[in-house]
């Protein structure tokens, strides 16, 4: 039976296309700067994108469906042939998955020039081929289990499909249903891989360090009741996401991750910043709720935007920066240790996500921290494609 490895080695094109984190993690880190690099002049006024979505919805949707959904495909096109025991998608299919992918970034950017269903049709089709991609895997492999994480897709792919629908009535897309549906898909992927990868990475970690306390294995009773709480407050945000009970739950699923997150060992990592981002990153995600949830009760704490990204910037942003950077060296046949490069890229994603919601408590300096954040993400981003990129486009043979 041809191993994972002989198959990628039987490729004889471009090296980028020899692995699914590859091409969709460069492709992620590229976009996030660039989409960045519009949206700090669109800001300001200085430029107008030929695009049919307002400025903040273009921008919140691709960095919510855009980035994100690069870097969830890579992710899955390199764990499913983990968890499926099959081989994984590597070639020219690959570089198609990747072609559909770009296509929907252009067509989005220049989506006034086209008919809103056509720019519709042409973005999801990189999420539906993914969908259907994966879902053979995991059938064909019968690898059950991991359904849950196919639900979520198709969830994430459903928030999309209604952003578009909105954006194309008019409607403010940046705070319609497509866009909250889209990023409760993304939290919910978040607290279900990430509850299962940071105590694990972490346990690992601390076990060749020997003798200590280790993190809770995941996924037990008490795992299982916080993902509830924490599913009926996504769905009370996306439904009713100012009504005090959706605030109220949001609070308590806030409080209940925050204890899931304790029990993970996490300040034991602190020698190893390539382990603790990862703990970092999950923070975000009860901080986020939290936040969301007193903004919903005291409207006058932090405004709705600025706690929304917590999630968007902070958990979305450091996880999948901390994955990423994990994911390569891994893949790559690298150490596992953070470089005092990627602590820059870190520090920087955590001080562009910091500046944005202080420019929420400071409406006054709003200018001053929105320009802060946005250079931030641009050096942490571009600073990814730089120090990684080497390995993600040039074989692992001559790494």
């Amino acid at each position: 039976m041809t191993s994972t490895a002989e198959h990628m080695r039987t490729w004889r094109g471009p090296a980028i296309l020899t692995y699914g984190f590859r091409p969709f993690f460069f492709g992620a880190a590229v976009w996030a700067a660039f989409a960045m690099a519009l949206w700090v002049p669109m800001l300001a006024g200085h430029i107008v994108l030929p695009t049919a979505f307002d400025p903040v919805s273009w921008h919140a949707h691709e960095f919510l469906f855009g980035y994100l959904g690069a870097v969830v495909a890579g992710f899955l096109l390199t764990a499913v042939p983990n968890w499926t025991g099959r081989l994984p998608i590597v070639g020219w299919p690959l570089g198609a998955l990747a072609a559909l992918w770009l296509a929907g970034r252009l067509v989005v950017t220049v989506s006034a020039s086209f008919p809103p269903f056509a720019v519709a049709v042409v973005d999801l089709a990189f999420p539906l081929a993914l969908a259907v991609a994966i879902g053979r895997e995991i059938a064909v492999g019968r690898n059950w289990r991991n359904l849950i994480v196919l639900g979520i897709l198709a969830v994430f792919m459903l928030g999309n499909a209604v952003f578009h629908w909105e954006a194309a009535r008019g409607d403010y897309a940046a705070q319609g249903y497509g866009l909250r549906t889209g990023l409760a898909a993304a939290i919910m992927m978040i607290a279900v891989i990430g509850g299962r990868i940071v105590p694990s990475f972490t346990r690992n970690w601390l076990v060749k360090r020997g003798g200590g306390r280790l993190p809770a294995a995941p996924m037990q009773r008490f795992d299982r009741v916080v993902l509830l709480v924490l599913l009926v407050a996504l769905l009370l945000w996306v439904g009713l996401p100012v009504h005090p009970v959706t605030g109220g739950t949001l609070l308590l699923a806030g409080a209940l991750h925050l204890v899931r997150l304790a029990r993970w060992a996490g300040h034991r990592t602190m020698a190893e910043p390539l382990v603790s981002v990862l703990h970092a990153g999950y923070l975000f995600l009860p901080i986020g709720a939290l936040s969301l949830g007193a903004a919903i009760m005291v409207p006058q704490s932090l405004g709705m935007a600025a706690a929304q990204h917590l999630w968007m910037g902070g958990a979305i942003g450091l996880m999948t920066l901390a994955v990423m950077t994990r994911a390569t060296l891994g893949h790559t046949g690298q150490e596992l240790t953070a470089g005092p490069w990627t602590v820059v890229i870190f520090a920087a994603l955590v001080t562009s996500v910091l500046s944005r919601v202080a420019a929420g408590l400071w409406p006054a300096e709003a200018s001053l921290l929105h320009g802060l954040s946005g250079l931030a993400w641009i050096a942490a981003f571009a600073g990814y494609a730089i120090l990684y990129g080497r390995l993600l486009l040039r074989p692992r043979t001559q790494e």
